[in-house]
């Protein structure tokens, strides 16, 4: 299949940028069960509130390294200090709800693995332990977020996370293959139904 054929096929919201394309082809909707991975990725999406995705994609190295690679206990110990760096990086969204968002997730995180729970087992329990198969023939037909997505946006705030509203964690669990919500003529959409 030639690139232009691939391009007509894809899932329109990549557009042509080689950077969202390639996001497109080799991470979105991949099922993901690393829990260190989704804790990043929860908290990207939550940086994204208000922002188009391909901001915090081009941001992504430069938050991995302001945040320690997103080691959760290393961003519980961060102090005033930290904090001021970090709304000083130009490499970041230079948010202070946002930058305190991540501290209060790794606490949240670190609160689920103190009582013996796994955060990826823990996300995909929402589904069921297996990824959501649609078959979308448009964007128009894909929701904004689901009964699945309510769900689990109200259980991560009990655990003390925030950012993490219904609309975010929809675009999370599509990001992480929770949810195959690649349209049904993207080249993609039978990838990742395979990888399921």
């Amino acid at each position: 299949m030639t690139d232009v054929a691939t391009s007509a096929k894809r899932c329109p919201w990549c557009g042509t940028d080689p950077l969202y394309v390639q996001y497109h082809d080799q991470v979105w909707g991949r099922p993901e069960y690393d829990d260190r991975a989704l804790f990043e990725k929860l908290c990207l999406d939550g940086q994204q509130a208000g922002l188009s995705w391909i901001t915090i994609l081009r941001k992504q190295q430069s938050y991995r390294e302001a945040y320690d690679d997103f080691d959760p206990e290393k961003i519980v110990q961060y102090d005033d200090a930290k904090i001021e760096n970090l709304l000083h990086d130009s490499g970041i969204i230079r948010n202070r709800l946002k930058v305190h968002s991540i501290i209060r997730n790794a606490r949240g995180y670190l609160s689920l693995q103190e009582q013996g729970v796994s955060f990826g087992a823990f996300l995909w329990s929402f589904v069921n332990d297996r990824p959501v198969q649609n078959a979308w023939q448009s964007i128009a037909e894909v929701p904004v977020y689901t009964a699945e997505a309510e769900a689990m946006s109200k259980a991560l705030r009990k655990h003390g996370f925030n950012f993490v509203g219904p609309t975010i964690v929809y675009a999370f669990m599509q990001a992480t293959g929770m949810v195959n919500d690649h349209l049904a003529h993207c080249p993609q959409h039978s990838v990742c139904r395979a990888l399921a």
